[in-house]
């Protein structure tokens, strides 16, 4: 007797009845457009290929500017040489005498830090700053933004050089206008007291970068979180301290270590002020001149290679520390804190 499959059944053969229709074919068929394994591995390979060819350009430039110049630095840190004769190896005489025997490098090492601890916390506050009031809407908030933003394409050396005229002690504007309420001002860059402060003053003048950063951080901030903090109560002081300030930490961080590593870096501003002298009695000496005095004026390449083996270990340190604590203050969108 047969059996009829019922609707949803698969039809197949039943005793004593005839066959239903073929079940499907267990065998997998390769569907159009599949890649095969060994395709699939050339696929993979042109993709590679193509990324090394355009990544190529960079990575020749790390690999022969960078790259093998530190390793050899790194080397030379640990000998004498005078850039004529062949190097002599010395082991940690460079470093046993730059912290032991040395003041110039401790001079220059704290010169740098009172540079750096200063001139950054202001950028930031005064980027931030700038970066409020700009971003909100008014007439000419694009002339000022551009304004706010021209000195830092300025260039470095074209900066100093005007800011060396503006603190010229006799004929400087700075101290023509402070003359104007019967302030003597100081000599500036040739005071021991204020040619790091002037060096300050110049670092302040191209904040610009980071204010647009923060502009567009400020902006990007959804306005229906201000509406809520308003219906809430909240003034326009806390709205801006409980409200933008945690939600452009961000960019305040990067800011904060960008601006960290440059000032710790800083030569060409010190080197223009000062006419590569380094200041009066050395005041305004820093650890980036330094090591270029040491290679290049006194030629000593060994010591002048410890003394960056240092500064670069001394950025890495505090880089580290800052981005340690910065789970302690830094927020972001998709960050859920318990």
């Amino acid at each position: 007797m047969t059996t009829t499959a019922r609707p949803g059944e698969d039809s197949v053969p039943r005793p004593g009845g005839p066959a239903g229709p073929p079940a499907a074919s267990l065998t997998p068929h390769r569907q159009k457009g599949t890649v095969t394994r060994p395709g699939l591995r050339r696929k993979r390979t042109r993709e590679a290929l193509t990324f090394y060819a355009f990544i190529s350009p960079w990575l020749f430039g790390f690999i022969v500017f960078t790259a093998i110049p530190m390793i050899a630095s790194l080397v030379l840190a640990f000998t004498n040489w005078d850039s004529f004769q062949p190097p002599v190896f010395i082991g940690i005489a460079n470093f046993v005498k730059m912290f032991t025997q040395d003041p110039l490098f401790w001079q220059a090492l704290v010169h740098t830090l009172y540079f750096t601890v200063v001139s950054v916390p202001l950028s930031l506050l005064i980027a931030l700053g700038l970066a409020q009031l700009l971003s909100r809407p008014m007439r000419g908030a694009r002339f000022f933004r551009t304004i706010v933003y021209i000195p830092a394409l300025v260039p470095l050396v074209a900066g100093a050089m005007i800011f060396k005229w503006l603190f010229a002690p006799d004929s400087g504007p700075v101290n023509g206008f402070l003359a104007l309420f019967g302030i003597k001002g100081p000599a500036w860059l040739l005071d021991p007291h204020w040619v790091i402060p002037g060096i300050i003053l110049l670092s302040l003048w191209q904040v610009g970068a980071g204010t647009i950063l923060l502009i567009a951080a400020l902006q990007g901030i959804p306005p229906e979180l201000y509406e809520a903090a308003r219906i809430d109560g909240a003034s326009r002081f806390q709205q801006f301290w409980r409200l933008s300030v945690p939600l452009v930490t961000p960019i305040l961080f990067f800011n904060l270590i960008t601006g960290m590593i440059s000032a710790f870096q800083v030569f060409s501003q010190v080197y223009v002020l000062t006419d590569g002298t380094s200041g009066p009695d050395n005041a305004s000496l820093m650890m980036v001149p330094y090591v270029y005095d040491s290679a290049f004026r006194n030629y000593n390449m060994g010591y002048a290679s410890a003394l960056a083996w240092v500064l670069f270990l001394t950025i890495m340190a505090l880089s580290a520390i800052v981005l340690r604590s910065s789970r302690a203050w830094v927020f972001y969108e998709t960050e859920v804190r318990r």
